[in-house]
Parts: structure tokens; sequence; C-alpha cells
């Protein structure tokens, strides 16, 4: 049964088909928000589900916006299309400071509705009927939908599943003559993995040769754990026309809600990139571009702690599952706040497994198989919640696995 069929059993949800684009009844909500709405039905349910940190909003963001909402009659107006000017000047401030590379904050800069703007804005833009979209599988359920959205043909190239790395030989060998554009995200959702720097400059290269373009999904740029680094496509001035990248201010500063974030791109991307941001969105909300900027000229030791918070968490649900080790195997992160862990029951299909979960366990996860193909066998796991949350949620799992039978 496919992933949208189980979802619609489950919901009981039936939707029209007559009328419909084929290009919307082809798309899917992804698992990733449909778990949550199934179990907002299901009483006392914990989540390990949808990626939205425990944290609030530092203080000095909230004050920052009540301040400007009172006293700017503008807050509550639209602002330019690609942004409030200062906020794209900090934005290029950030960029030139950590990467070198000349930002222009009026010609390659935009303020989104999201790095999920952003990321749907530069697949319509690139990417036309049957062009191919390479996807490392398991990969972010929504890339998927975006590249269906736009007519396009994802295809999968499987990481490898001992440590969630990229496979470089896999991908030149999924290169054809259709292939326009690259997807990549890293540190990963929903793997946890950190791409090598040595992997994503063979990627570039590939994508020089070929004439692709690389969207770069660097939502989870900040967060990497036991001293590694993170390295970022903006690092390669040689890829400077041929790269979309796509940042966010939700789990960075605990904002999902404001829905902010930004894309960096050249001129000529960007130029046609905005027609799809004005169709769409106008511009992102007033008061969360007045948030994004005291975000970003505030004091960073926010980051530091949810940094250092996650980090903590990561180790936790790492442990908890070794003490499952009979029914789980997984890699542990290296990035993000997820893991994918593979469950020892052979001939279950993972929406069949996480539907268990949610409706016996009352445990919200994501079934591995809206990840792409590679994700099957699998359930992604976030360890965004609080301490409590994570261990109420494994000893919820504990007990399940102890009596349930398949």
């Amino acid at each position: 049964m496919s992933l949208q069929r189980s979802a619609l059993v489950a919901s009981g949800k039936v939707y029209r088909t007559h009328g419909i684009s084929k290009r919307v009844s082809q798309i899917n909500i992804s698992a990733i928000k449909e778990m949550p709405l199934l179990a907002s039905k299901v009483e006392g349910c914990v989540s390990l589900g949808q990626g939205i940190p425990s944290f609030p909003t530092p203080p000095h963001i909230l004050d920052a916006v009540c301040e400007k909402m009172k006293n700017r009659q503008d807050s509550g107006k639209y602002t330019l299309g690609p942004g409030m000017p200062e906020l794209r000047e900090a934005i290029a401030r950030y960029l030139n400071g950590k990467f070198s590379i000349g930002a222009d904050p009026d010609r390659e800069i935009c303020v989104t509705v999201g790095a999920m703007e952003a990321l749907s804005a530069a697949v319509l833009t690139l990417v036309d009927r049957g062009d191919e979209v390479i996807l490392p599988s398991p990969n972010y359920a929504s890339h998927i939908e975006q590249v269906l959205l736009a007519e396009g043909v994802p295809v999968f190239v499987p990481l490898s599943e001992d440590g969630w790395q990229l496979d470089v030989e896999g991908i030149r060998r999924a290169i054809t003559p259709r292939t326009k554009a690259i997807i990549i995200c890293s540190p990963h959702n929903p793997t946890g993995a950190l791409f090598s720097e040595a992997d994503l400059r063979a990627v570039a290269d590939l994508a020089i040769q070929h004439d692709l373009v690389v969207i770069s999904d660097e939502t989870y740029d900040f967060l990497v754990y036991d001293g590694l680094k993170h390295f970022s496509f903006m690092s390669l001035p040689e890829l400077k026309d041929r790269l979309v990248a796509t940042f966010s201010f939700s789990k960075k500063y605990a904002m999902t809600g404001w829905r902010v974030g930004y894309v960096y791109a050249s001129e000529g991307i960007l130029d046609h990139l905005m027609k799809i941001h004005d169709a769409m969105a106008i511009c992102a909300p007033t008061v969360s571009q007045y948030a994004a900027l005291a975000a970003l000229e505030g004091p960073q030791d926010c980051v530091a702690e949810i940094r250092t918070a996650l980090s903590r968490r990561c180790d936790l649900i790492c442990e908890r599952l070794r003490g499952m080790a009979e029914h789980f195997e997984f890699v542990k992160p290296r990035g993000a706040y997820y893991l994918m862990a593979r469950y020892r029951k052979e001939g279950v299909d993972s929406m069949s497994f996480a539907l268990r979960l949610l409706y016996e366990a009352r445990v919200i996860t994501v079934p591995g198989s809206a990840f792409g193909p590679t994700g099957e066998g699998h359930v992604r796991m976030s360890f965004g919640g609080a301490d409590a949350a994570i261990e109420e949620a494994c000893d919820r799992i504990e007990k399940w696995l102890a009596g349930a039978r398949f």
C-alpha cells in the first residue's frame, strides 16, 4: 500500500480528484505533517515526529519585535519583495563574514517565507516538465513533492546506510541528458548525517562538468556535534553561478512559527526566482523580518545553548535506542536533530509500523518511506523535544515492543 493511500485510510479522508490538476494530484502532504494530524485525534501522544525544537524564541528577539510593532507604523505593511533592505544587508554581512563570497544584498539575496518557500521557488524556477533532479535517499520528504510539483522527475541515489554518506559514483551514474539539478541537505534531514567535504566537492565538480545547478538546503548549517565542522557549497566560488543556497531562522533561533528564511543565488537566477516569490508570497511577513534582523544582530549565545542542549538530547536518544538494540539499529547523528532507526520487523512496511506506534504506543514518529525508497524499513525520530518527552517516548516504545505482536 502506498504512503498516500495508507495515510488516507488512516485518516479516513477521501480527496476529490475531478477538476484537480495533475501536478497537484500527484503530490502528497508529507507524512511529517500527516502524522501529527492523525495524532491530534489520539489523546495523550508524545512526539518524536515533526522537527519542532522545544526552545522558546529568545527574549531579545521578542523584545525587538514588540518594540517595532509599537513604534513602527510599517510593521503591519508589506516590505519590498526581496525583503527589508536592512535585513538583506545584515544577511550579506553574515554570509560574507562566513564565506568571503561578496554577497550583494540587492542582487543576490531574497528573504522568503521560511526555507520551504525558498526551496519551492528554486525548484519551480529551474525545473521544467520531465527534467530530472537527483536526490540522495533517504532525503527530506518535501524535496520530493517540490520536484513533482514542478513536474520534474525525482531520481533517487541511495546513501550508504552504514554511515548515511553520499555515493558520489552513484550520483555520477544517475546523471543523464535530462538531469537539471542536484538537491543536497547537509547536515542531513532525515538521517542526521554530515556529508564530507571531499564528497561535496566531488558533487560540485559533477555539477560544473555536466552544467547542473546545486540546490543546497542549509537549514541545519549551525547544528553539528562532536567537534565536527560543516562544509558548505557556499565555500566554493567556482560554483557561484550554478548554486542556489537556502537558509532558515526556524531551527537556529527557535523561530519555526515566524516563517522566515532566505535564499542566496547569483543575479541571473535570483531575477527569475523573484517572479515565483512575487506570485506566491509578495514578501515575507514584516514582523518576522524584524525578528530575523534581531536574531542576526543580537547576541548569539542562544544558538550555542540550543546546540548544546540538542547535543545532549542526541546522546540521550542514542543511549535509549542502544537499550533496544534487539529491535532497532541506527547511525548516531553528526548534525541536525533526527535519526533514522531501522526496526527489526520483517515484512512490516514503515507506514504500518509508524501507525502502530501512534495508535498503540501513542508515540509520533515519521515512516521512513516518506523520505524516498531507501527510507523504507525505518522510522525517523526527532530529538528536538524536551528531555522528558524523549524519555517518555522511549519508555512507551519499550513497553509497547515488549507486548506487540507482528
